[in-house]
């Protein structure tokens, strides 16, 4: 198993990962296969979605946010309850084919890490199966 490290800047980011789960891959040398990613943290997540155009990342915070509010008559008394309603959303795992040593991805998808409590410092555990 592999950690990658992440360090977020924002409250609310998506981090493109997609470059360093293909390193990841390569690295392993499993040509077909499986590569599972795993989040240990209840106030993130991951998901694919387009890595063409930035402005799609930004329009998903801006939904997400005006769904979920930052502020409002929650009762967890951290003050990131949005963070735990928004990580459960996305999810703290994927499962990503791999093929030819590569990420099974459509043209514009790629890798995202979604911070919703940040900016901190996270983890992304990486299991690659060969098989």
């Amino acid at each position: 198993m592999e950690i990658l490290n992440i360090k977020t800047f924002q409250r609310i980011d998506f981090i493109d990962i997609t470059q360093e789960i293909e390193k990841k891959i390569k690295e392993s040398g499993v040509d077909e296969g499986l590569c599972c990613l795993f989040v240990p943290h209840t106030t993130a997540g991951l998901t694919i979605n387009e890595n063409a155009d930035p402005s799609v990342k930004n329009d998903i915070k801006l939904k997400i946010n005006s769904l979920i509010p930052y502020k409002e008559f929650y009762t967890h008394n951290e003050g990131n309850s949005d963070a735990h309603i928004k990580s459960t959303l996305f999810g703290p795992s994927l499962s990503i084919i791999i093929n030819g040593g590569r990420p099974v991805l459509g043209t514009w998808q790629g890798i995202y890490f979604c911070e919703f409590d940040g900016p901190r410092n996270r983890n992304i555990y990486i299991k690659i199966l060969a098989g």
